[in-house]
């Protein structure tokens, strides 16, 4: 695996961990529909919408972080 597999590889898991601790957020906050399958967000007070942004802020974070790398190393056009 070259340096660059090496670094997207990392990147990518950090992206995965945001995202997991976003899930983890909801879950935590918002019950699940009858069916448990969807957030039901029709009966539930309001969020910390600070809360919610650090989670947003950390998954786009990542991911423009990402697009960087792969228009600079793998020769992508933006």
């Amino acid at each position: 695996m070259n340096p660059h597999e090496i670094e997207i590889d990392k990147e990518l898991d950090k992206l995965l961990d945001a995202r997991d601790a976003f899930m983890a957020y909801i879950d935590a906050n918002v019950p699940k529909e009858k069916n448990g399958i969807a957030f039901d967000f029709s009966n539930h007070p309001t969020l910390d919408a600070k809360a919610i942004y650090e989670h947003f802020y950390k998954l786009d974070y990542q991911a423009r972080k990402i697009r960087g790398f792969v228009i600079r190393n793998l020769g992508v056009k933006a």
